[in-house]
């Protein structure tokens, strides 16, 4: 990485001499404008294991056996000395239609010293945590003359150690649910270990639905991951996109992210085939989806599938596309409709009595990548329909004013733009002065609904999957650098999300870097990128404070809590020397002596890992010396907030 250190810092070099001492003037009489509330928020769709094996807290995989149609991934046959199992798919005894798999266990011989049976790694191994309560559960049926116990259990992956087991006491006829819970003694935290169903005589049993879950964020049911969710919280989001991405539209109409499928009962949601590579469970479904907003004290923005798929499969504008408009407007009455109406009615039955609130609804996704050109005509069917039935809502068109102006939305007036950028340090740091500077403040909103720096290798190139998972400190400065554009320009560009979100380490777990947040089976991390955003959210006015800065480029926003009086001047310094600036707050009676001063500065090839998640963090101190005007010095390659109280 040290060899790309001159690209960085190249493109600033002849503007950081222009003027010996660069000089910030702060107008904090006069307001430009209102900052939105809800301009930090975040994007999730299913890549890179984002929700099975992330942030969706089940341990099993292939709980259903459906990933596979010949073999039963990720399951193996287990059994001691003296005892034999065996293994295999099975589609004559199926738990029910939805759920048309099953797995066979033949257990030839067996003993209460020699068990056999089944088990299962997980998402790259079962997170074994000290003094921890699991609760497993599954579906099963016998063959004929058996009935006996089976004792589940969670152990080392060579079956040496038992870190927590329970036994259910018979198994015998028909389908039916069993549950039970495992615990954990003062075990070392470890990955390396298995889950496995075990029998202590010969028999057949037939498994479906096989889960595992360890403590959740809420202990909510078919919950979330704590560290990650906290790790979310943390961020202050005010909004949620969901259910992404490439994931809402699916390679094919057929395999798009299906809503009514994903609601009820476990036994009840089939799963789909994801655009990345791998099968998902649909166990984060559209309920899972709000109630992941409710917890965060966010509000979701929805995505609705508008009629095109990856693959280039689309559904023409007029009566073709009513199927699809009436399947939108059903979605947005079970997030919103009272428990009189019929998909309000169902959101109560599932669980949730009160509708959740919804502003933002989004037709589609990157629809600029249609080649029929049909996105116009199935965004104004939408638009039509969306408006005369909620026309409160404001409705988002996936094709901003990054893309040509022949592929932007032209018979309808969205109301709001959602803006795509992926682009590399330098050139977030050229962009930045000047971006969103000329545009029309009277609309639409613009919504920048995915953004990420990296260093020098575009995401999609294959080279980039021999790169760490997540960003080094270079692309933190991009991503904060085009921060400060968006955050000076929070009265148009209304929300904005960095993506991807989340990312499994795991050797072939990902599909895409840069992420913001990675993690493993049990331990998580955030990119120097994710430090960047969470000092960013967290430190955030709601009025745009007017910042011209001569001598230097344009790296800084400073907004003010109208209540508190707390203003907030962040700066982006991506230089390899100290930068000195001269700070004028013009319009203030006085300002405290003393200010908050957070910084993250590091190496530009410095970065964060599973092994060190701490190596780049933002370092906080008090700063004496605080005047109308006065000097701060700003470490090289770092980004600061500095949070100056007024009186």
């Amino acid at each position: 990485m040290k060899r790309l250190l001159p690209i960085l810092l190249a493109p600033l070099a002849a503007t950081s001499v222009v003027a010996q001492s660069p000089t910030l003037t702060i107008d904090a009489g006069q307001p430009v404008a209102k900052a939105s509330p809800i301009h930090y928020g975040l994007m999730t769709e299913e890549l890179n294991h984002s929700y099975d094996g992330g942030l969706y807290a089940e341990l099993i995989r292939n709980r259903a056996f459906l990933n596979d149609a010949r073999t039963p991934a990720h399951w193996s046959a287990v059994h001691e000395d003296g005892s034999a199992s065996a293994i295999a798919l099975d589609r004559q005894q199926p738990l029910n239609t939805t759920l048309p798999a099953s797995l066979r266990l033949e257990v030839t011989s067996a003993s209460r010293t020699a068990p056999a049976g089944v088990a299962n790694a997980g998402y790259w191994g079962i997170p074994v945590k000290p003094e921890t309560r699991y609760r497993a559960s599954f579906y099963a049926r016998t063959g004929p003359g058996f009935s006996g116990p089976m004792t589940l259990a969670i152990e080392s992956a060579d079956g040496a150690t038992v870190y927590g087991k329970a036994t259910v006491p018979q198994v015998a006829g028909d389908w039916r649910e069993y549950r039970v819970t495992l615990k954990t003694g003062k075990a070392t935290p470890t990955a390396n270990a298995r889950f496995t169903l075990k029998l202590d005589r010969p028999g057949t049993v037939w498994l479906s639905l096989v889960s595992l879950f360890p403590p959740t964020w809420k202990d909510r049911p078919n919950g979330l991951r704590p560290d990650l969710m906290q790790m979310l919280v943390d961020l202050k989001p005010a909004f949620l996109r969901f259910p992404g991405g490439n994931y809402l539209e699916g390679n094919t109409i057929a395999e798009r992210f299906d809503w009514k499928k994903t609601l009820g009962p476990l036994t009840e949601r089939p799963g789909h085939q994801g655009p990345w590579g791998y099968r998902s469970t649909d166990g984060m479904g559209l309920l899972e989806f709000l109630l992941w907003t409710q917890d965060m004290g966010a509000e979701p923005v929805l995505g609705v599938y508008a009629g095109y798929s990856l693959r280039g499969d689309y559904v023409k504008p007029g009566p073709d596309l009513v199927p699809y408009i009436e399947d939108a407007l059903d979605e947005i009455e079970y997030v919103t409709g009272p428990v009189t109406s019929k998909w309000g009615a169902r959101r109560a039955k599932d669980g949730h009595p009160k509708p959740f609130p919804l502003r933002y609804v989004e037709i589609g996704n990157e629809d600029f990548f249609d080649r029929s050109g049909s996105y116009d005509g199935r965004f104004a069917q939408f638009y039509d329909a969306i408006r005369a039935r909620y026309p409160h809502l404001k409705i988002i068109s996936t094709v901003g004013n990054e893309q040509p102006a022949e592929k932007r939305v032209h018979s309808r007036r969205p109301d709001v733009l959602d803006e795509h950028y992926y682009r590399n340090t330098v050139q977030f740091l050229r962009m930045s002065p000047t971006h969103y500077e000329g545009y029309d403040r009277k609309g639409p909103e613009i919504f920048v609904g995915e953004w990420a720096a990296h260093e020098d290798i575009v995401p999609w190139d294959p080279r980039s999957r021999t790169l760490p998972p997540t960003p080094s400190m270079k692309a933190a400065l991009g991503d904060a650098a085009f921060m400060t554009a968006m955050e000076r320009n929070a009265d148009i560009v209304t929300m904005q999300a960095y993506a991807p979100l989340l990312v499994n380490v795991n050797p072939g777990a990902r599909q895409w870097r840069p992420n913001l947040i990675g993690y493993d089976a049990f331990r998580s991390f955030g990119a120097p990128s994710y430090y960047a955003l969470r000092m960013f959210s967290r430190n955030y006015g709601d009025s745009i404070l007017r910042a011209t800065l001569t001598g230097a480029p344009l790296l800084t926003s400073v907004t003010k809590n109208s209540k508190s009086g707390a203003i907030f001047v962040k700066h982006v310094n991506p230089e390899a020397a100290p930068q000195t600036l001269t700070i004028d707050v013009k319009g203030l009676r006085s300002v405290r002596s003393r200010a908050t001063a957070t910084v993250l500065s590091a190496a530009p090839n410095a970065t964060n890992s599973i092994d060190e998640p701490t190596k780049v963090v933002p370092v906080t101190q008090t700063v004496s010396g605080i005047a109308p005007s006065f000097t701060h010095t700003f470490p090289p390659h770092s980004i600061t907030v500095l949070q100056l109280e007024t009186r």
